[in-house]
């Protein structure tokens, strides 16, 4: 019998895990369940591990298999702040099934650490669906790296950003640091700070003052291209 908290935790594990193919970080499950320290998750972690719900793998970072689920097991939604936004997926060439495309600008490359001039200059066009696009004004980004692997977005994908100054803690945005730097990360809100978090354990998550960070707008789609 499982305490709602550890049900709780393993049901969010299991759906991270199948949604990313990586177990979410201490400091993820930590605030997924509105814990003050990342001592209750090991505790829940450990007790879990007893009962035969999951199995740490050594040698990996951030590395947990969920052996089974209760037997009331729901599919879990997204933990209340989290978010648990994926980018729509379009092969080139290919629609969505319905809505006519739209051509969007491709104005660079965008990785950590790209100075905002990169970004600027339009550098070719792509289509995307027009229901995936949605309202508003968007433009494209070509992704160069793997900060954002856990998400779904590898180097090489276009990922079709809608412009727009604000966000939720939880989405996907390009954020542009001290007027300078450009950088396609995950949002989340600090009290007063905001934090741009990759989506790959080998990169640190960033805070700021929200004086040092602009959102330049939101990731709604990504475009991947097959050689």
């Amino acid at each position: 019998m499982l305490t709602a908290k550890q049900k709780e935790l393993l049901l969010y594990i299991h759906e991270r895990i199948k949604e990313t193919g990586v177990s979410p970080s201490f400091d993820e499950m930590k605030e997924a369940l509105d814990l003050a320290s990342k001592s209750g998750i090991h505790r829940l972690i450990t007790a879990l591990e007893e009962r035969g719900f999951l199995r740490r793998l050594p040698h990996r970072a951030r590395a947990l298999e969920v052996l089974k689920m209760p037997d009331s097991a729901a599919p879990a939604a997204p933990p209340k702040g989290r978010g648990s936004f994926r980018p729509s997926v379009v092969t080139e060439g290919r629609g969505s099934g319905g809505g006519h495309a739209g051509s969007v600008p491709i104005l660079g490359q965008i990785a950590a650490g790209v100075p905002i001039a990169a970004i600027q200059n339009e550098i070719g066009r792509v289509e995307a669906p027009a229901d995936l696009l949605g309202n508003g004004t968007h433009f494209a980004l070509e992704v160069k790296g793997d900060s954002m692997i856990g998400a779904g977005i590898l180097d090489g994908d276009v990922v079709i950003i809608r412009r727009g100054d604000a966000a939720d803690s939880g989405d996907i945005v390009v954020a542009l640091v001290d007027e300078e730097e450009a950088t396609l990360k995950r949002l989340r809100k600090r009290g007063n700070s905001i934090a741009l978090e990759a989506a790959n354990p080998a990169y640190e998550t960033r805070i700021f003052g929200p004086d040092r960070v602009q959102i330049q707008g939101k990731l709604v789609a990504m475009i991947r291209r097959y050689s």
